[in-house]
């Protein structure tokens, strides 16, 4: 090459050889600060600033108005992989559009996020696809391949999946630690990400804030044993945002950043987000863990290599070969069409007696309310929307404006205090429009305002009539006549000032506090309470600075709703969530309960009028059970982006028969779920996996407008696949998708196993009377499991069903397999010590660090009660003479037969911190196969056990 034109810019060179001159040009100054996420310019190369991640969860987010396709839940809930790649496509599309006019775009987008739903009352539930590993991979690889593309060289867009591992909390969730056993880890939640990644459509991971037995997720081996061993790609780990500080500031696990840093960087992150645009600080810790030698120059250069392997695929240095580097398809016809399509396969039809589908030739009256009635909801992670489509929106333009009357059911009061009715000053139109880019509403330019006068008291008439609306748990928000909500912004001023709630902290929410004959107005976002003095409403600190308000009511909503309600033929309404609001990024949700104002506005629809229809728009699950019992029909669909009102209305019109279903179990109530921060799903049976209640609607339940009949299940075992085939029929009046659902169980299992698990699923389109047949191919190895007492995966011989249905609870045919094989053997104790972490059954323990690098050990959970740990199926053979103890801590192991024998007791004191183990001998007498019984008290950590055999 010339020297003008460096081998790094010769697109014939192998990759690797590129990647590899180009680090060779790069200054140790340079290398270093290409770790922090805003990576500066090499201007000397020409080689322009790149910053790793871009939000893309469904649509580009956070850059302004782009296509706003439905909740990542909603897209979840159509099972539909090939709508899913069009959507990834779309968005893509967009990110490089967009970048084309806005280099802050990035192209390293951080999407999808594929925690696993397990629990149901997870703040961050919407970002997910399922509670299900296979779902939640199908569903993964679809929008991964779509942003990525099919180009063999270069990517449209680089995915990095969220949130590396078991992350399920937001409550302590840089602090908590999931307790994660290795059949929960191979079994769950490694399969989640695994997919993806082995489909190729992935360029990294996000490690997720929070622990995983006792040792951060930034540290987490599993990025090196695990995921790295997936593909032979490079991949990049770039860390959420603020996790490299939480190390020391509040997880504690370091003395110092530059140990922290050094440490991260050797267990695999390659790119630091923290500090924000600031990259000195995290710059000077990486120097300062090289000048300490924690870290070499080695170790930096495997993370810049790994980031310029992306930047190379993104096609940075190649920009004449670059397929996507012209794209400039935004908020295209087809794009808006691809919308509405996901928002209407993600609609869910939970109940229907008949009531629907509505005929809109007969011109029945329609009577549309609730809180969710006229909104169109974004979340944390949604674009700024173009165009908008409410329910009413929809409803209105498929039946006509003349037939549908609206009430929103909020009640209206006023406010007032000593000194006077609290009263909202007008503000012109000019005041209150801010629009962004090609026009469209920003409410995030709304939000902080400071250039609105404040609220102010009217001593002498009645104030402002506000709309209030209380989200559950006291939390409520209040709003204008001229749809405003009250805001705070920085300066502490109360005024209506948002178009909707929404920031990271919500400046929106407010709760009434009891007060002597009235009540406190507190502020939650700042924790202040509303006063008002003469210059203006504003948040004082403390209780007793705030007014006490006395509550007026001018209107019930109920009361609203039932006028509404008794003229009209049909009446729907809407009901759900703001997901900014009880249950987001850094909030779990208290209750599957449906907020009481909500539940009261549909029972008061009801008594008005029984043709009434539910529809729950929403982030999560609720527990619904006297509208399902109550009501004709039921429907819940995810907040489905722009097109989220057109889409209800034709699927609630019979345009579309409704064919979502749900992917996640929905509870009947708060007591069918385990403690949030129980990660065993095993154990305490989690999910449609293992629990064995009857839940309120089951896993990839839906029904449709019209019948389907399956036949002819055939299933056979061939080589390393399970063949199977069956026939689905559409039986009735109308065209429409059934999702046929694929599960496989083992009938006789050793362990627990599930109840049953999906095997395969294909969401098909069928004319009446059409059938088609489906034909699955299963790998042998999705019958597995993980055997902890041999450390490996393991398909058992045996008989397995196969079962194929409508949803996990509605199974139609039923055929079994026979797998042969060698049988388990017992577990070899005597070969290889026992490695504590591999228990079959456990009571009252949490897994915690062997150490800061790698390996986990068992400790009781809370010092002041025992734990327990069961090991089945030990053999000791001919007979044992002693067991080794390796442990650390304080307290007492004792070790006992299965029937509670106990044979050994030893008291354990080792100093020297919880990473300081030593090994304890303690006579052990037994022979042949036992189950083993290990107690643990005090603050023991155990690691292992060795048996010695008898001479």
């Amino acid at each position: 090459m010339t020297a003008d034109r460096p081998p790094f810019r010769d697109a014939q060179l192998p990759l690797d050889k590129r990647v590899d001159d180009l680090l060779g040009r790069l200054t140790l100054d340079e290398r270093i600060a290409m770790l922090h996420q805003f990576g500066p310019p090499v201007e000397r190369l020409g080689i322009a600033a790149f910053r790793t991640g871009q939000e893309a969860l469904h649509g580009v987010a956070w850059m302004g108005p782009a296509t706003v396709f439905p909740q990542a839940v909603g897209l979840g809930a159509t099972w539909n992989d090939d709508l899913v790649r069009r959507v990834g496509e779309a968005v893509g599309t967009e990110a490089r559009a967009m970048r084309a006019r806005d280099d802050r775009v990035g192209l390293n987008v951080w999407a999808p996020t594929v925690n696993l739903l397990r629990n149901p009352l997870w703040g961050r539930g919407e970002e997910g696809y399922s509670e299900d590993p296979a779902l939640t991979s199908a569903i993964a690889v679809a929008y991964t391949r779509g942003l990525r593309g099919d180009h063999p060289h270069y990517w449209r867009t680089a995915p990095v999946l969220k949130h590396w591992l078991a992350h399920n909390n937001e409550t302590d969730r840089d602090t908590a630690s999931s307790s994660v056993r290795p059949r929960v880890l191979h079994e769950y939640d490694l399969r989640a990400f695994r997919g993806a990644v082995t489909a190729g459509g992935v360029a990294g991971v996000m490690p997720a804030y929070n622990l995983v037995n006792g040792r951060p997720n930034h540290l987490s081996p599993h990025l090196r044993d695990h995921l790295r061993t997936w593909t032979d790609q490079e991949l990049l780990v770039c860390s959420d945002a603020g996790a490299p500080s939480n190390l020391v500031d509040s997880e504690h696990y370091f003395d110092t950043h530059e140990e922290a840093t050094a440490a991260a960087l050797r267990a695999g992150v390659d790119s630091f987000t923290d500090h924000g645009t600031d990259s000195s600080l995290t710059t000077a810790r990486v120097r300062g863990a090289l000048e300490r030698g924690l870290i070499d120059a080695g170790d930096i250069d495997t993370a810049v290599r790994r980031q310029l392997h992306v930047r190379f695929r993104l096609g940075e240095f190649d920009p004449e070969l670059d397929p996507y580097a012209t794209v400039s398809a935004f908020d295209t016809d087809e794009h808006r069409a691809l919308a509405q399509e996901a928002a209407e396969q993600a609609v869910v039809l939970l109940t229907n007696d008949g009531i629907l589908p509505l005929d809109p030739a007969a011109r029945p009256r329609l009577a549309v309310v609730g809180l969710l009635a006229d909104e169109c909801k974004l979340d944390w992670y949604s674009g700024t929307l173009i165009r908008r489509s409410s329910p009413l929106d929809g409803l209105r333009e498929r039946f006509g404006a003349e037939n549908v009357t609206h009430a929103e059911g909020a009640d209206l009061v006023r406010l007032r205090s000593a000194a006077g009715a609290l009263r909202v000053p007008e503000a012109d139109a000019a005041a209150t429009e801010v629009r962004g880019a090609e026009g469209a509403l920003d409410p995030a330019l709304l939000a902080g305002r400071t250039d609105l006068p404040p609220l102010t008291a009217d001593p002498d008439g009645d104030g402002t009539t506000l709309a209030l609306i209380d989200w559950g748990g006291g939390v409520l928000t209040l709003r204008a006549p001229d749809g405003r909500y009250l805001s705070v912004a920085d300066d502490g001023r109360v005024r209506a000032s948002a178009d909707q709630p929404g920031g990271w902290v919500v400046q929106e929410t407010f709760r009434l506090e009891p007060h002597g004959d009235g009540h406190l107005l507190k502020h939650i976002g700042t924790g202040g309470y509303v006063c008002v003095a003469a210059d203006g409403a504003k948040v004082a600190a403390l209780a007793e600075e705030g007014d006490v308000f006395t509550l007026e009511t001018v209107e019930h909503g109920t009361h609203a709703v039932a006028r509404a309600a008794a003229t009209a033929d049909v009446v729907i309404v809407v009901a759900g969530n703001d997901p900014h609001i009880n249950g987001r990024e850094t909030e779990d949700r208290a209750t599957l309960a449906l907020p009481e104002q909500q539940d009261r506005l549909w029972r008061a629809a009801r008594a008005a009028n029984p043709r009434t229809v539910l529809v729950l728009a929403s982030s999560y699950p609720y527990a619904v059970g006297d509208a399902a019992g109550e009501l004709p029909a039921l429907l819940w669909t995810a907040h489905g982006g722009q097109a989220a009102g057109t889409a209800l209305a034709r699927v609630l019109a019979g345009d579309v028969s409704p064919a979502g279903r749900l992917p996640q179990t929905w509870y009947a109530c708060d007591d069918d779920l385990p403690d949030l921060l129980d990660y065993d799903i095993i154990g305490s049976r989690q999910t449609y996996l293992y629990f064995d209640g009857a839940p309120l609607f089951p896993f990839g339940h839906g029904l449709s407008y019209t019948t389907f009949a399956y036949s002819d299940l055939s299933a056979e075992l061939r080589g390393d696949l399970v063949r199977v085939a069956f026939t689905v029929t559409n039986t009735g009046p109308a065209a429409a998708d059934e999702v046929a659902q694929l599960y496989a169980r083992a009938v006789a299992p050793s362990v627990p196993r599930p109840l049953r698990e999906l095997a395969g699923h294909r969401r098909v389109t069928l004319a009446p009377g059409a059938g088609r047949r489906l034909e699955f191919e299963v790998p042998v190895a999705a019958l597995g499991f993980w055997d902890v007492a041999h450390g490996r995966w393991t398909v058992e011989p045996g008989t397995y069903e196969i079962l194929a249905g409508s949803s996990s609870a509605d199974i139609r045919l039923t055929a079994t397999v026979e797998h042969t094989g060698q049988a388990r053997a017992p577990r070899p104790v005597l070969q290889r010590p026992v490695v504590a972490a591999d228990y079959d059954e456990q009571r009252g323990t949490v897994l915690a660090d062997r150490t800061k690098v790698r390996g986990d050990c068992v400790t009781p959970a809370a010092a002041e009660a025992p734990g327990e740990l069961l090991f089945r199926d030990c053999d000791f053979g001919a007979g044992t003479a002693a067991a080794a103890l390796e442990v650390s801590g304080t307290g007492t192991v004792t070790l006992a037969l299965g029937d509670g024998t106990v044979l050994a007791a030893v008291d354990v004191a080792a100093g020297g911190g919880p990473y300081a183990y030593t090994t304890l001998q303690t006579p052990f007498a037994v022979s042949g196969v036992q189950d083993v019984r290990v107690g643990l008290t005090g603050s023991v950590r155990l690691a292992s056990l060795g048996f010695t055999p008898a001479t």
